[in-house]
């Protein structure tokens, strides 16, 4: 890196927090800015858990400029057939993966978040550092450097430190303040699993869902090593039933239910080791930066699943920041107010539909059961069908810029 005198600058240096999708992307877009980087992680080794994450639109196009499109293509499992059932199993009425594949459009993915995490990660291995096992204890920071003492013992100095550790980010504790400062607690509570053992009583290809009064239950059977569950129900004391665990509280939760699901719960009961499980939470803050720290991802703006967004924005908050290093040097204050302005919009918009998207997993009443259920039979009807392609089309044409 050469400046205006002809001397060669010192390439600016970043610590990323956090080895998850928002963090190993941020590492990627950061490298590619010319920036050195090092990435510090609070588990031992990798984590491939989770459910299936789209990415439409920005997201899609995020993914391209990482250049981890093309890996992410080879796992695409593209769009299948979704069977609502009954509590005891038996099906009520298929919405055919073409329709599924019409509602996406043409620039999206689906993937398992694992395979995004993997494909990342494989992006980065070999040119970026990775401290596994590793928490930072303490942050301080001048007007020109910020440093961390790590768990390891060891302190690190960088230009820009990034909190990319998650809802629950510990990076946000030591230099915003306390998380309930900042979490809106929804009361739901949420499970994601891969599945080892193929589910027998769900159709290859497929995946159904049980859609009751403040629950949802899915199993999708798309062959051995692609198959995987996602729970999620409204509960008034959610921090008792993450005391419970997984396997305890979900048994309890959909215990009833039929079809897939026992032999599902069956094997988290086994083997809950792999599951996701936790609250459903939303974080808000007036600002995303401070000094020379900046959160991003779910540390940042957790949307919840309820959105259906949060991998599309950790990837395209990583792509603009790396952006705005590019456009702004060192000059990190500026890069980080240039960075945040037209993220938060996207971010506002998609919080709110969460929201509104509550219902649609956790319906209140049998009556929004069934209300559902009546749209989403018209959907598949041929007018309304083309009605959805129209839409998705003028959605794909607004995102193609970034947000």
């Amino acid at each position: 890196m050469v400046n205006g005198a002809g001397r060669t600058a010192r390439a600016g240096r970043v610590i990323v927090v956090g080895a998850g999708i928002a963090g190993l992307a941020t590492a990627l877009r950061c490298h590619q800015a010319g920036w050195n980087v090092l990435v510090v992680e609070r588990a031992p080794g990798r984590r491939s858990s989770g459910y299936l994450v789209n990415l439409l639109g920005y997201g899609y196009d995020a993914a391209d400029r990482l250049g981890v499109l093309p890996e992410l293509t080879g796992r695409d499992i593209g769009a299948f057939t979704s069977v609502l059932v009954k509590a005891d199993g038996r099906p009520k009425f298929a919405v055919p993966a073409e329709l599924a594949q019409s509602a996406l459009g043409s620039r999206a993915i689906t993937v398992f978040r694992g395979d995004l995490e993997s494909a990342l990660f494989e992006a980065v291995r070999d040119i970026v550092p990775i401290r596994f096992g590793t928490t930072v204890h303490t942050v301080t920071q001048s007007a020109d450097e910020v440093e961390v003492v790590l768990s390891d013992g060891t302190s690190e100095r960088a230009d820009l430190l990034v909190g990319a550790d998650g809802v629950h980010s510990g990076v946000r504790e030591l230099v915003f303040g306390p998380e309930t400062d900042f979490r809106v607690d929804f009361r739901h509570l949420v499970a994601a699993f891969p599945l080892e053992r193929v589910p027998q009583d769900v159709p290859e290809g497929a995946g159904t869902t049980y859609i009751g009064p403040g629950r949802t239950a899915a199993v999708i059977n798309l062959g051995p090593g692609r198959s995987s569950a996602f729970f999620t129900y409204r509960d008034a004391d959610p921090e008792a039933e993450l005391t419970k665990g997984p396997g305890r509280a979900l048994t309890t939760a959909f215990g009833d239910l039929g079809g897939g699901v026992p032999a599902v719960l069956r094997q988290l009961a086994a083997d809950p080791a792999d599951a996701y499980f936790d609250s459903v939470s939303q974080i808000t803050m007036d600002s995303w930066s401070r000094g020379r720290v900046v959160l991003v991802g779910d540390a940042a703006w957790c949307v919840t699943l309820f959105a259906g967004y949060g991998a599309a924005l950790a990837l395209t908050g990583a792509d603009q920041l790396g952006a705005a290093l590019e456009a702004h040097g060192r000059d990190v204050p500026s890069a980080l107010t240039h960075w945040e302005k037209p993220l938060r919009t996207e971010v506002r918009k998609r919080q709110a539909l969460a929201r509104k998207g509550m219902s649609q997993y956790a319906p209140p009443s049998t009556a929004h059961v069934l209300a559902r259920e009546l749209m989403i039979r018209a959907i598949r009807l041929p007018p309304l069908r083309k009605l959805v392609q129209r839409s998705v089309q003028r959605a794909n044409a607004r995102t193609t810029d970034r947000p």
